[in-house]
């Protein structure tokens, strides 16, 4: 049989790389089905029972957002990178709306809670946007940080405002419930948590208010429930990760493989790619041997 991707809703793909990598798949038979959402219009189980399906590869990545349990996080301005970024990039708000539907708040000073890659990217696309004032809030030192180095450096060449050993505790709001100030607490560095690294510890009576009219939380991603949710017999770790094994991405569930960020965690593309490969060589034999389930749990 043929092979089907199917997707979240449709949206402006980029025209260049991606379109002809999209269009190569095309050619060589692959069938793609957006404004699918795998758990809700289908279950897993009925990929295989009402559209007869031999095999499954899950790569829905861990694109949950995380924030922060302090009060004001559901005032207007606040976001996730996420929202934020594929906002900005992907459904080209920047063009708003002249030639794209979709606007996002242009901050005039944007507050980016975090210290990874993707903290970098939404503090700097807010640059892009206008930001007059553009604020990284991080609760370690510089030396802890996650993201790449030249990240950093390219951010502060930019003009990125780095606020290190911060946490915000709470998001101030306006008369109209819009982000007004971020309020933060000053941290120190305690003993090592058990990644090695030293735990930041909140200095008491140390809080400062800092004028935001936008919050942007880049402090992690998880595992959407819905399809775990909706497979009960697809084993997951505690973070909400599929168990997969490691060469081959074949799961407990016969016919089911994964790969890429559900299975790892927040990683990167060219892991999940090679994720991919490895998943794709594996169900290729599966479908040759069906009786063979592949599994070895191994690096789960």
């Amino acid at each position: 049989g043929g092979v089907l991707v199917y997707g979240i809703p449709e949206f402006r793909l980029p025209k260049a790389i991606v379109q002809r990598e999209i269009d190569g798949l095309k050619r060589i038979g692959v069938e793609l089905k957006t404004n699918h959402v795998i758990g809700q219009t289908f279950t897993v189980d009925e990929l295989f029972t009402e559209l007869g399906f031999e095999a499954v590869f899950i790569g829905t990545g861990a694109g949950l957002p995380t924030f922060p349990k302090i009060p004001g996080i559901n005032l207007i301005g606040v976001y996730s990178a996420n929202e934020y970024l594929t906002r900005s990039n992907l459904m080209k708000a920047y063009q708003f709306p002249i030639s794209s539907d979709t606007p996002t708040i242009r901050g005039k000073n944007v507050a980016v809670i975090g210290g990874g890659n993707t903290a970098m990217d939404a503090v700097r696309t807010s640059l892009r946007l206008g930001a007059e004032n553009a604020y990284l809030i991080y609760r370690r030192t510089k030396k802890e940080m996650p993201a790449r180095v030249e990240e950093v450096e390219h951010a502060e060449e930019e003009g990125v405002q780095i606020t290190m050993l911060a946490a915000p505790t709470a998001i101030l709001a306006d008369e109209r419930s819009r982000v007004r100030a971020i309020r933060c607490i000053r941290m120190e560095l305690g003993e090592p948590d058990a990644s090695g690294r030293r735990s930041p510890v909140p200095v008491k009576g140390s809080e400062f208010d800092t004028d935001v009219d936008t919050v942007v939380f880049a402090i992690g991603q998880g595992a959407n429930p819905l399809i775990r949710s909706t497979t009960p017999d697809l084993p997951v770790n505690k973070w909400g990760n599929i168990l997969a094994d490691d060469s081959t991405g074949a799961t407990q569930k016969a016919g089911v493989f994964a790969g890429g960020d559900i299975v790892t965690g927040g990683a990167t593309v060219i892991s999940a790619m090679g994720a991919g490969r490895k998943a794709a060589r594996a169900i290729d034999t599966y479908l040759r041997n069906p009786s063979a389930d592949g599994y070895s749990p191994t690096d789960v």
